[in-house]
């Protein structure tokens, strides 16, 4: 383990809660392995309030993850946005850079690049139609990617909207024209693992793809019930670690402009 020195450079998390998160664990390692002077760490926040105070009393810190149910709230708090996270209005990396002296912090969204890089490595011609379950920050995310993508989709909630379906109204019929279905809620996620989106699996085939974004357990109710109909089942870690590397990139960028894509 790096001993923790007055230049170690220090980055973390801050969501609520975090006892199962995945960032510090997987950076932890990372900089083990490649022997970076560099610290990783869990700031969990009941409220997002208090993140001026975390930013004045760690004057090491050179960036954050972030993680529910923050990824919106936290965009007042910053100087500036990529133009990734400025359309999707959800942040889930800041950049502390210094500009003429200030600190600066910057909002990116690598959920977008984590998300995309591993939805492509499954995607086939006929997923040409998809069912967005949740509303939260990660849907935006999964929502933008499927637009880049050309993929249709529906977004489905507990409440309905203008834009979204209720699961009420889903039905068999409906899940075979959309073989690809995306779970961006904590359903089924330790340590409430049988817990399930509410949707109608026996229109679930063989051709659907089914993508949870949660990745603990490694294979949720949602994925179970799933590859039960024979469907192509994907977890949320391949997610996680692009993502995680797209921070990393991010955080060690000579500028990190708000400008920029991410």
């Amino acid at each position: 383990m790096i001993s923790e020195r007055m230049d170690t450079k220090l980055f973390g998390l801050i969501g609520y809660p975090l006892e199962h998160s995945f960032s510090v664990a997987y950076f932890s390692k990372k900089f083990e392995e490649e022997k970076i002077d560099a610290v990783y760490r869990n700031y969990p926040m009941k409220d997002i309030s208090g993140f001026t105070s975390l930013v004045k009393s760690e004057p090491s810190l050179k960036g954050l993850n972030v993680t529910v149910p923050y990824k919106g709230k936290i965009i007042p708090y910053l100087d500036g946005l990529s133009e990734t996270a400025r359309k999707i209005r959800a942040v889930n990396t800041i950049c502390f850079c210094k500009r003429e002296g200030r600190l600066t912090l910057l909002g990116h969204n690598t959920d977008v690049i984590g998300f995309e890089r591993s939805l492509r490595e499954h995607l086939q011609d006929r997923h040409s139609g998809a069912l967005v379950l949740g509303t939260g920050g990660a849907s935006s995310a999964v929502a933008y990617v499927l637009e880049k993508l050309g993929i249709e989709f529906m977004r489905v909630s507990r409440s309905g909207g203008n834009d979204r379906i209720r699961y009420g109204d889903l039905d068999a019929g409906l899940i075979r024209r959309h073989l690809l279905v995306i779970n961006t809620t904590p359903l089924g996620m330790y340590p409430d693992v049988d817990s399930c989106p509410q949707i109608p699996f026996e229109g679930v085939t063989p051709d659907h793809l089914l993508f949870d974004l949660v990745y603990n357990p490694a294979k949720t109710r949602f994925l179970q019930r799933g590859e039960e109909r024979g469907a192509t089942i994907l977890n949320g870690y391949d997610m996680l670690v692009f993502q995680a590397e797209a921070s990393w990139e991010i955080w060690n960028r000579v500028r990190a402009v708000p400008e920029e894509s991410d």
